[in-house]
């Protein structure tokens, strides 16, 4: 009796190994159905559509099937499903990554499957998604039929089959309505740092690519951006000189029928951004340097028990004890961007964020002993990318620009104080996408590409400054000012705060379309009391990194530079854009 469990438990294993568990096979249809499902539902539901985070929920569950079963009967299916989800969420996004990844999977598709019963489709796609006719494929296997080089037909021969396009198609392609052109190049530099801006008349696609210094044709390390669909503006300069510390200049070019190359000659980078902004589209190039070496700081070892904005262990400026030196104050709006319209009438928000701004200007100077830079000093209009580049150029070490809130309900007021992050909630979204005269669309579209562009300690000092000031407000107005509702703050993807390589917020400082703080905004002493709050909540943040500060020292004879203009030289390239629109209201 007792031989019978023994014979059975070694029967087991090969019983096993001769009919295996189905589970497997089972497990994948099922996965695969269930993503297949998802991608129903996602096309049932418009407004899920709208949202990038479904695409990538349907995107993970087919790419979980293949990743699971890499050779599965249903791998090729997931690849072609994968792919074609990219596809779509390109059309929706225009965004360069979708396109990218669309045709990175459309390729794998063709390269581990080249059998597929998918592979036609696969390269139907492909040729869309790079612009070529469909047709073009077709022709191209017709003429592989009939036409073939004997092996005593030279190459020379066989040459004159291909033909290349006649200047005038590519005149009359070019001239065609259906390419956007580029306008402009525009760039902004200092010794560690160059913003290149690309003008374009509409949006479009791009692709880029760091190429390496290569000896063997004297050409130097070179960073350049294909536009596909567009074509160069007659009066555009071919070249455009920059010789700064990074960059010899920037070359443009008709790469082909439809797609225009821009080049940037690199001397010397540590690394590189690249963004695009809407309304009007253009695309964003910045060019850091090697860090200079600068002398060595001790980190500030005591512990800072001051009650407000404090500043967590491990906090980089809190470890390195960096000082403020220098601040850029952006007053928003200005020239033909009136900003929000006030509840009084001829009330505009570019002259109040102005009129501000230059106050705290002053009292930066004389209370913290700080230079002071205004992006504006009159009623100029600065596209948005233009001021960070300045603040980033000047190398500040903050930035804050200067807003007045709006509503259509004018009962909504407060003040409240932003820094460049995802948006948490829905109001922050359409905050975000009125102040960046853009659709609550695009703003989803470009937090997909924020995780390349921010940097962690960035985030983590703007927040801490963004703190600090909005608590200073609240506490130097109220006791003055009754019903200063506290906003709060909170973080949105503000193009004006894109790329800032220092700690930068936004600060709304009260509802010019409220008609109790519209007065308030319209008076000098409300101007005199939120500039000197603002103050006091960078004076905070300044101990808060650097405790030792404020502490009074011996006399020295230094001097600190006036506030300055740096509005002159600068290109006025940019369409109209009317930077605000109202804010939600809770």
């Amino acid at each position: 009796m007792t031989c019978k469990p023994i014979i059975f438990f070694l029967v087991l294993p090969f019983a096993f190994a001769l009919y295996p568990p189905i589970a497997d096979g089972d497990q994948t249809a099922n996965d695969y159905q269930h993503a297949q499902l998802s991608f129903e539902r996602l096309l049932k539901d418009p407004q899920k559509q709208k949202s990038r985070y479904y695409w990538i929920a349907c995107i993970k569950r087919f790419r979980s099937v293949y990743s699971g079963r890499p050779n599965g009967p249903r791998a090729d299916d997931s690849l072609c499903m994968t792919a074609r989800l990219y596809a779509r969420l390109y059309e929706l996004s225009c965004s360069p990554q979708d396109r990218q990844q669309a045709l990175d999977y459309y390729n794998r598709l063709l390269k581990r499957f080249p059998k597929s019963p998918f592979r036609l489709n696969a390269k139907m796609a492909i040729a869309e998604l790079s612009g070529v006719d469909r047709r073009d494929i077709k022709k191209k296997k017709s003429v592989a039929r009939h036409v073939s080089v004997s092996k005593g037909t030279s190459r020379s021969r066989a040459r004159p089959l291909i033909k290349r396009p006649s200047s005038r198609k590519i005149r009359s392609k070019l001239q065609s309505g259906s390419l956007a052109e580029i306008k402009d190049i525009r760039f902004w530099s200092s010794p560690s740092y160059t913003r290149v801006v690309i003008d374009v008349e509409s949006e479009v696609p791009y692709s880029h690519r760091l190429l390496k210094r290569d000896p063997t044709i004297e050409k130097p390390m070179r960073l350049y951006v294909d536009l596909d669909h567009a074509r160069i503006e007659p009066g555009l300069k071919p070249v455009v000189p920059i010789a700064d510390y990074l960059l010899s200049g920037a070359r443009t070019a008709q790469y082909s029928l439809d797609k225009v190359r821009v080049v940037l000659d690199i001397k010397s980078i540590d690394h590189y951004k690249i963004f695009s902004l809407r309304n009007p589209f253009r695309i964003v190039v910045d060019i850091s340097g090697v860090p200079r070496k600068t002398a060595s700081i001790k980190p500030f070892k005591h512990k800072v028990e001051k009650s407000g904005c404090k500043v967590p262990k491990g906090a980089l400026a809190k470890q390195l004890a960096l000082g403020v030196k220098r601040i850029v104050i952006d007053p928003g709006h200005g020239g033909r961007d009136p900003g929000a319209l006030g509840y009084l009438r001829g009330m505009q928000e570019k002259n109040v964020t102005l009129e501000i701004s230059r106050r705290l200007a002053r009292k930066i100077r004389e209370r913290l002993g700080c230079e002071a830079i205004l992006t504006r000093n009159r009623d100029v209009f600065l596209s948005l990318e233009e001021r960070t580049a300045m603040a980033n150029t000047k190398n500040a070490d903050l930035f804050v620009s200067i807003h007045a809130n709006a509503h259509k309900r004018r009962a909504c007021h407060g003040i409240e104080t932003y820094f460049l992050n995802l948006a948490t909630d829905e109001d922050a979204i359409l905050v975000a996408a009125r102040e960046n005269a853009t659709s609550a669309k695009n703003i989803s579209d470009l937090e997909s590409i924020l995780s390349d562009l921010m940097n962690n300690a960035k985030i983590d000092e703007s927040s801490r400054l963004a703190g600090c000031v909005q608590e200073a407000m609240v506490r130097k107005l109220r006791p003055k000012y009754g019903g200063i509702n506290n906003k709060g703050v909170k973080q949105a993807p503000f193009y004006v705060l894109l790329g800032a390589e220092m700690p930068s917020i936004l600060v709304e400082v009260a509802f010019i379309t409220n008609p109790k703080e519209c007065r308030r905004l319209n008076s000098a002493s409300y101007q005199e009391d939120i500039a000197d709050a603002i103050v006091v909540g960078i004076k905070s943040y300044i101990e808060e990194i650097n405790p030792t500060a404020f502490i009074p020292r011996k006399a020295t004879n230094d001097t600190f530079s006036p506030a300055m203009n740096i509005n002159s030289g600068v290109a006025q390239a940019c369409n109209s854009q009317m930077f605000r629109a109202f804010a939600p209201c809770s």
